[in-house]
């Protein structure tokens, strides 16, 4: 039998971090959950019952600024920014109170009842240092969960091993959706929406089912089986130019990896590339291509198949290209980063541009500062330069009309273009 006064001295234990945390009361917060020896949930991460907020949001609410302050664009109070001498104190503890449960381990993208994460009530309420100091997080968090990934086991009794292998069961943990390493052409790198609600239960989205799934296809949008978005005409904009980025004149050499509904490949052939290879994993995709004679287009060249199998036959055959875009669907972000840091290389030419889809976390604004900011990383790591040019993207309410989720909601898209370092 349930003791009621147990399930009452827990809730009063929640609600004493919530309040200490919205107080910004670190030496309480420290007392509160350091002395959690039960092994318990870490009292960083408790939630509210009604509002669903962690410590992290009850921290940031606090600091939500009054009608004056609110007026002032981005915290600019008494003509300073967030972090300057002008700013508020509520402000600087609040400051202080986040960075302390980070360290604690509080969950960067938790969600409340609202489908808030900390850092989208940050961004909501103007509170730009918050977000940033959230995005920071994000980063860190995903950082370290690549590189627990590449990390090899060397044996049972190897305490460094176990460290680890706990490390990554923390992050996995704490990151959510963003841990499961799944990708769709809509995130070219994993959405990063962590779901802490009762959902009904959806389809794995995983390119071995998309390979082998039956696609529809519409005036305005590809689909799989499971009503996904593979490919929508909304993108048009975004993938002419994107083509005239990469191909800024005639008779040059394109590599496109992922057809799809074929728009970008229609823009690389205005430009009249000299060749023009293309690699579709899809067989109906395929079959689709070669009924609209894609197969006969000057300079065109279909493989058919994974990028994994087809593109290293390519370098062993000596091909190099001019322009290269990467866009394939529900692949996961360690395939992305072998793209770039292992194939591009031996495919572009020195003088050579290369870009891909970057819906990476468009699901939500934050996902997508964090993953803009791990990709610089990977990319420069990889010996590239990238640049980024906004393309506001227009409103979208109209599109999602049977389809499965809306896989971008931010309003502007980042077209990276990405070349050798000097």
């Amino acid at each position: 039998m349930t003791d009621p006064h147990a399930e009452i001295d827990v809730d009063l234990d929640v609600q004493e971090v919530l309040l200490a945390a919205s107080q910004h009361n670190i030496p309480k917060l420290r007392q509160l959950i350091r002395s959690n020896n039960s092994g318990a949930e870490n009292p960083a991460n408790v939630k509210d019952t009604e509002t669903g907020y962690s410590p992290l949001h009850a921290a940031i609410a606090a600091c939500e600024p009054d009608q004056d302050e609110a007026e002032q664009a981005n915290g600019v109070v008494n003509g300073h920014r967030d972090g300057d001498e002008g700013q508020s104190e509520e402000l600087m503890s609040g400051r202080e109170t986040v960075k302390f449960l980070l360290q604690e381990g509080a969950i960067w993208n938790d969600l409340d009842n609202n489908d808030e994460t900390p850092g989208c009530m940050a961004r909501r309420l103007g509170l730009t240092e918050l977000y940033d100091l959230m995005v920071d997080a994000g980063v860190r968090a995903e950082l370290l969960l690549n590189r627990l990934e590449g990390y090899e086991i060397l044996g049972d009794d190897d305490e460094e091993e176990v460290d680890v292998e706990d490390d990554a069961n923390i992050v996995a943990e704490q990151q959510g959706d963003l841990a499961t390493g799944e990708e769709t052409h809509e995130s070219t790198i994993p959405t990063t929406t962590t779901t802490t609600q009762e959902q009904d239960p959806e389809p794995n989205v995983s390119n071995v089912r998309y390979l082998h799934s039956n696609l529809t296809f519409q005036d305005d949008r590809l689909l799989d089986d499971d009503q996904n978005g593979v490919m929508m005409a909304w993108e048009t904009e975004i993938m002419s130019k994107t083509a005239r980025k990469l191909l800024p004149s005639q008779g040059l050499r394109v590599l496109n990896i992922g057809h799809g509904m074929g728009i970008v490949d229609g823009f690389f052939q205005e430009q009249s590339p000299s060749v023009h290879h293309i690699v579709e994993a899809h067989a109906e995709v395929v079959a689709t291509m070669k009924q609209k004679g894609w197969h006969e287009k000057p300079g065109v060249v279909i493989h058919e198949g994974r990028w994994q199998d087809i593109l290293p036959k390519l370098v062993e055959q000596g091909e190099m290209f001019d322009a290269i875009y990467y866009d394939t669907f529900a692949e996961s972000y360690a395939d992305f980063r072998e793209f770039l840091s292992e194939q591009v290389i031996g495919l572009l030419d020195t003088d050579g541009l290369w870009s891909f889809f970057n819906g990476m976390g468009a699901d939500r604004q934050i996902s997508y500062d964090v993953y803009q900011k791990v990709v610089e990383m990977d990319v420069f790591e990889a010996g590239f330069d990238v640049s980024w040019e906004d393309i506001p993207v227009p409103p979208l309410e109209g599109e999602w009309s049977g389809v499965r989720r809306r896989y971008w909601v931010v309003d502007n898209y980042r077209l990276p273009i990405c070349k050798y370092m000097d």
